[in-house]
Formats: structure tokens, C-alpha cells, sequence
């Protein structure tokens, strides 16, 4: 068994969670502005979370369902998680993303991950209180991918990672095996191999022996 951990934005998902919602907000090109500099390094991805976590800041409950609703995997990426859990892999979602829209995603394709690791928008009164909690604010994906390799008993040379921004270059640097999905110039050094579509990283870890060649 190995462990496949994916990143959700940008990666399993080109709906970007936080931008659904600050459209309903109202802030979009705040938040955009902040993301561009989160993953081009500038600023810590903490940081970028909570000021963006501000902005939403009295949004209602219907406006942030609608804006979950929205979020849709990749072409392709629910066949590939059946695929490798029915080859007795264990699929994880590393998210600095928000729980409630990975969920959403999966769910709206049929398809579960084995273990989501996300962040939340804690609501007070039916609206978003402007703050964020969960493992992966402060916390990093390379310690995420340890504990959980630690948990199953897989070894941190037959861990996958998959990303694309600068928060996966901690579980990029430590996994057997780092794929970035479309990455970012700063996140390129680090992969082993680069893809720009499901189909593709399927092949790649075909090449890798992760998964058997579909009949």
C-alpha cells in the first residue's frame, strides 16, 4: 500500500474556494491579490489565510453553501482516486482549503478520500466570523504526510504527493515520489515529475509502479 496525498485548489480542484466565496462577498479582487502573493512566496500562507478569512467576514450561510456547491474536481480526478484505492492505495486530501468544499466536491462525483486534512470558517449567527482554524493554517503538509504515513505504517518512500503552489513543497520535499500538477516556478525544482492532467498522472504513476496499467 501507498500513501497518495493530493493537494485540493488548484490541484484535484481548479475552483479556487476561497475566491467562490469572496465573490458572494464582494471582495474578490482583495482576496485574489492576497492568494497571487501567498503563492508566489511572498507572503506565509498563515498569514494570507487569515486576512483573506477577514474579509468574508459576515457572509451568511446561504451565500457560503452556494459557494461550496460550486467547487468541482478536475476532469478525470474521481476515476483516478477509484482507481488507486480499488489498487489498495490510501488517497488523502492535504488542504489548506476549507473542508466543507472538498467534501462537496467529492461527493457531487460519488467518490470519497480516505482522510481529509482541511481548514475551517467557523460561523457564529448564520454568518462567517471572519476567522479560520484547522491543522493546516500553521501547520505544514510535510508534518500532515508524516503523521499520517506514521499512522498506516507506510513508509515516507512509498508516499506520492501531488501539488502545485508553494504550501506543498513540504510534503513535495519529504514524499518517495513529488508530481506537480501545472506547479508554480518555485515549486518546479522539487518535482519528480511535472503533469497538466488526470490522464497524465495517472500515466506517471503507472511508470512508477503506484498503480497497474488499465486493461
Amino acid at each position: 500500500m501507498s500513501l497518495i496525498a493530493f493537494d485540493f485548489d488548484g490541484t484535484l480542484s481548479d475552483s479556487e474556494m476561497t475566491v467562490l466565496l469572496a465573490e458572494r462577498a464582494g471582495v474578490a479582487d482583495e482576496v485574489a491579490a492576497i492568494t497571487e502573493r501567498a503563492m508566489n512566496d511572498e507572503l506565509s500562507y498563515a498569514e494570507s489565510l487569515y486576512q483573506r478569512a477577514e474579509l468574508l467576514s459576515g457572509l451568511d450561510e446561504d451565500a457560503v453553501a452556494a459557494a461550496f456547491d460550486e467547487v468541482t474536481l478536475r476532469p478525470g480526478a474521481a476515476a483516478l482516486i477509484e482507481r488507486l484505492q480499488a489498487d489498495g492505495h490510501h488517497v488523502a486530501v492535504l488542504t489548506g482549503g476549507f473542508e466543507r468544499g472538498v467534501e462537496r466536491a467529492l461527493q457531487k462525483e460519488g467518490v470519497e478520500a480516505d482522510t481529509i486534512v482541511a481548514n475551517r470558517l467557523p460561523m457564529a449567527g448564520g454568518r462567517l466570523t471572519g476567522d479560520a482554524e484547522g491543522p493546516l493554517i500553521e501547520g505544514t503538509k510535510d508534518d500532515a504526510l508524516e503523521a499520517l504515513a506514521d499512522d498506516l505504517g507506510v513508509p515516507l518512500a512509498s508516499t506520492v504527493a501531488v501539488g502545485d503552489g508553494a504550501n506543498d513543497l513540504p510534503m513535495l520535499e519529504v514524499a518517495g515520489l513529488a508530481v506537480g500538477f501545472v506547479p508554480k516556478d518555485a515549486v518546479r525544482p522539487v518535482c519528480d515529475a511535472v503533469v497538466a492532467s488526470m490522464f497524465r498522472l495517472g500515466k506517471v504513476l503507472e511508470g512508477h509502479g503506484v498503480l497497474s496499467p488499465e486493461e
